[in-house]
């Protein structure tokens, strides 16, 4: 019996100590915004000179470590499957969009370049791509600390590493993000190829891509997209410390949520200075080209609308509000430019054509992409509605002022719609005007300072020329290299003859 009282009494005074200890564990401070603010801000204890220590005190308990953020199996799922979409996007969707834009006779030329180069990005981007884009170096340029993708599995610790999304506390599987990112920059090559089809040397598009990939594209993703991530910012000194270790353009401000400047105008400006230095298609201006299946083309930007879902939802890398709202204004701002390009073409050529309709879903999905997760829906349809009248101006008006003989309208579509939603997103990304404004991750809320729709669009305007300027400058000088050591243009008996058989030895289509 007096051994059972003294087991008793011992169970009460351990848990007597244990509930006096559990306040010192939810005080340490956790990686939250809020715990980190109250441990800076309480006052340090000072000890009192003449206390006598407790002899028989216990040491404080140490604090336990903050468990790393793992990896929502939803959020995971959400970003595989937009990593999927994304890949429709470009194989079959570009492919088909592309080609049923060109003569039977280019069919598969263009199905190849467009295949071909998908393929070809993913393999450099795994090899030295992502890591130059998303590794901490200078603003402009990454490191090299993921190699070979080096780093990402620990085959010691048996442990994969986690990538930071735009939430504190809240991760992906970095090798998730990979593999997202690199599709971006597969699109982002393959887009190029529109503007000099049915006429570039297949091993020239190849050497050309492998260049203004690593020069041009790698540097614009860093520049615009890399940040150490929201986590290590707990007050106003850190935030400015890590705002140093980001790429040029974030550290001005920009916002570009999923590749208005990155993907659509750096793409554009390669492919129109590809147009001009390449030249015109043989029998330009004289012979019909028109495109040889717009039923394909239709097919193709179908895919395409489909796809962009995986692009602009999936760019806020967690199944959230914002992804939602990515989403929405991608279905909105579509459909709204859609509209306004086939009116606009019926009003001034009299009749709407299902050509119109399809470019004009693709010049929407453009202008809304930089904006998708920053502005409300009524800003998208703004935005929606403007790219297609003025993108329906890019592929007529503004071509015949450049002349240049961009053949499937690169420029046209990608470079104005990009231009322009980029612009708009400082505009309808204002809260007055339905926006999202600015995250402040200091207070891990909205930013509470008056939103500047002027200061913004500046920024915006500062962003899309420097990305027009670094890719122009790598466009020119990849070019003219490539035509030294390779030549850029096919023989034009070949040209004539259509490049499925000059170049591939194979047909479309058979009589």
């Amino acid at each position: 019996m007096h051994k059972n009282i003294t087991k008793l009494l011992a169970g009460i005074a351990c848990l007597c100590a244990f509930g006096v200890a559990t306040p010192s564990f939810a005080d340490a401070p956790a990686k939250t915004e809020a715990a980190t603010t109250t441990a800076v801000a309480a006052p340090a204890v000072t000890p009192v000179p003449d206390a006598a220590p407790a002899a028989a005190a216990p040491a404080p308990a140490a604090a336990a470590p903050a468990a790393a953020p793992v990896a929502n199996k939803g959020d995971t799922s959400f970003m595989m499957i937009s990593t999927l979409l994304v890949i429709l996007m470009t194989i079959p969707g570009l492919a088909l969009f592309y080609g049923g834009l060109v003569r039977s006779k280019n069919m598969l030329s263009v199905l190849m370049q467009v295949f071909m180069v998908f393929a070809l990005v993913i393999v450099l981007w795994c090899i030295y791509g992502y890591s130059i884009a998303f590794t901490e170096k200078t603003a402009f340029f990454g490191g090299f600390d993921r190699l070979f993708l080096n780093g990402i599995w620990d085959p010691a610790k048996g442990t994969f590493a986690a990538a930071a999304t735009f939430s504190k506390g809240v991760v992906i599987p970095e090798f998730v993000f990979v593999a997202f990112q690199g599709t971006f920059a597969a699109i982002t090559c393959a887009l190029i190829v529109g503007a000099f089809a049915e006429r570039a040397k297949f091993a020239a598009v190849l050497a050309f891509v492998v260049l203004w990939f690593t020069f041009a594209y790698l540097p614009a993703a860093h520049m615009v997209w890399f940040w150490t991530g929201p986590d290590l910012i707990t007050n106003a000194a850190t935030s400015a410390s890590e705002a140093l270790k980001a790429g040029w353009i974030w550290q001005k401000g920009a916002l570009d949520f999923a590749g208005g400047t990155v993907v659509h105008i750096n793409a554009a400006v390669a492919g129109l200075v590809g147009a001009i230095m390449i030249g015109k298609r043989v029998g330009y201006g004289r012979e019909s080209m028109a495109p040889h299946s717009l039923t394909m083309t239709m097919i193709g930007a179908s895919l395409l609308w489909v796809g962009w879902f995986g692009f602009n939802a999936g760019s806020s890398l967690e199944a959230g509000d914002v992804a939602a709202l990515a989403f929405v204004n991608t279905l909105l701002a579509t459909a709204a430019a859609t509209l306004s390009w086939v009116f606009g073409e019926w009003i001034s050529k009299g009749k709407p054509s299902m050509l119109g309709g399809a470019s004009g879903a693709v010049a929407g999905l453009v202008a809304i992409t930089p904006a998708a997760g920053f502005v409300g829906p009524m800003g998208g349809l703004v935005i929606g509605l403007l790219a297609g009248v003025v993108c329906l101006w890019g592929v007529n008006g503004l071509k015949r002022l450049i002349g240049a003989d961009d053949s499937l309208d690169v420029f046209g579509v990608h470079g104005v719609g990009g231009i322009l939603g980029a612009l708009l997103t400082g505009v309808f990304a204002a809260p007055q005007l339905g926006g999202q404004g600015v995250f402040d991750y200091v207070t891990n809320k909205m930013s509470a300072d008056p939103y500047s729709i002027g200061h913004q669009v500046w920024v915006q305007a500062q962003a899309v020329g420097t990305t027009i300027l670094w890719s122009a400058i790598v466009s020119v000088i990849a070019y003219k290299l490539v035509d030294i050591v390779i030549g850029l243009r096919v023989p034009e008996e070949e040209e004539r003859e259509g490049l499925d058989i000059t170049s591939h030895g194979e047909q479309a289509y058979h009589g």
